[in-house]
């Protein structure tokens, strides 16, 4: 189970074979790596299943491998491919997302193809990728995540850790607004650390076991242009995002979920439509959370320890019902924009995002 999706084994993958399964979205939240917040924000686990079939499936038009296999309506289903032809979708089955949209569902539950994922040990105050490998064979989830960013905000991590030459900008130092991108910046960090590391291109290579970062690095920047021009249809803007994949037999696909207002950081007329809102609200609200949260980080780094929850001595509140309700609005009402039907019902994406910006 993760933290916003709870993981479903129908036939397990083996390693020769890819399994069977399902994410189901919960409404639960997470903000800065701390897993399930106190409170749900409704809606939101239909809108990301929404939104992820639906990039999924572009994806595929592209010719993208993904792991994607339809919608279920309501639990275990046989695939969409072993439906006859012209029958209706019935409760329980895989389909397509306009076949459960046009059955008046918006769906929770994602069919997906499995690969392994074998354990990732910590030893001596390390990860043993290694051992991770050794187990993994030629079918397996890639422990790393692929980041890709179409601009550098003021606030982005990149500037600390870079410089402007680092990615051929001709730039002597990052300016005090944001930067717009001509060329996406790939990145890599881990994926199963408890908490995340940006890594040099050698040592994502090393991490990666036997698929190519370079391959890695292709999928992520198609990913990138299949949801950027997307968004841009909706009149979003789509600032930065990651992806996941497995490796099978030697094939890159897509992984995990793609393109959601979790996944990946949007814009509407310059406020954020993503979770980042929620965020930096916390920020605002919680700023001694966040602090020891920071804190926590820093000393399990310090200590070798690989559970810093642990150490953290506070724990997030509760939202208002006034921030919440505002929050579903704006995933529900974005999700609209972005697949073009009204799935939720739900504000105007303008009076959404206009009642987030006076939170």
């Amino acid at each position: 189970m993760t933290s916003v999706k709870e993981f479903r084994v129908d036939e397990p993958a083996t390693a020769a074979d890819l399994g069977r399964g399902a994410f189901v979205f919960t409404d639960d939240y997470s903000v800065f790596d701390w897993g399930k917040m106190p409170d749900e924000i409704p809606d939101k686990g239909a809108s990301l299943c929404t939104m992820g079939a639906f990039n999924f499936e572009l994806l595929v038009d592209e010719g993208v491998p993904t792991h994607y296999d339809g919608v279920v309506v309501d639990g275990e289903a046989p695939r969409a491919s072993e439906r006859a032809s012209g029958d209706e979708p019935r409760v329980g089955e895989t389909v397509s997302l306009d076949a459960a949209l046009d059955d008046g569902v918006a769906p929770r539950e994602m069919a997906i193809e499995l690969t392994q994922v074998p354990d990732l040990p910590f030893e001596d105050g390390s990860y043993a990728y290694d051992a991770y490998h050794a187990d993994a064979g030629d079918n397996y989830l890639v422990p790393l995540e692929i980041v890709f960013r179409n601009r550098v905000g003021v606030g982005s991590s990149l500037r600390s850790r870079t410089d402007p030459a680092d990615h051929g900008l001709d730039l002597d130092e990052w300016p005090d607004e944001t930067v717009e991108l001509d060329d996406p910046i790939v990145e890599f960090s881990t994926k199963y650390e408890e908490q995340d590391r940006y890594l040099d291109r050698a040592e994502a290579d090393r991490i990666a076991g036997v698929a190519d970062v370079d391959d890695l690095e292709a999928v992520a920047r198609e990913v990138n242009r299949v949801v950027t021009e997307q968004a841009a249809e909706a009149g979003l803007v789509h600032q930065d995002g990651k992806i996941e994949c497995l490796n099978y037999q030697g094939e890159i696909r897509v992984a995990d979920v793609v393109g959601t207002f979790d996944e990946n950081r949007f814009a509407y007329d310059g406020q954020q439509v993503s979770k980042e809102v929620v965020r930096q609200y916390h920020k605002r609200t919680q700023p001694d959370w966040v602090a020891a949260v920071g804190e926590a980080k820093e000393r399990a780094d310090a200590e070798g320890v690989a559970d810093w929850k642990s150490l953290c001595e506070q724990s997030p509140e509760p939202l208002d019902g006034g921030v919440i309700q505002a929050a579903r609005d704006l995933y529900c009402a974005g999700t609209n924009a972005y697949v073009g039907r009204a799935v939720f019902d739900a504000p105007s994406l303008d009076d959404a995002v206009e009642t987030v910006g006076d939170l």
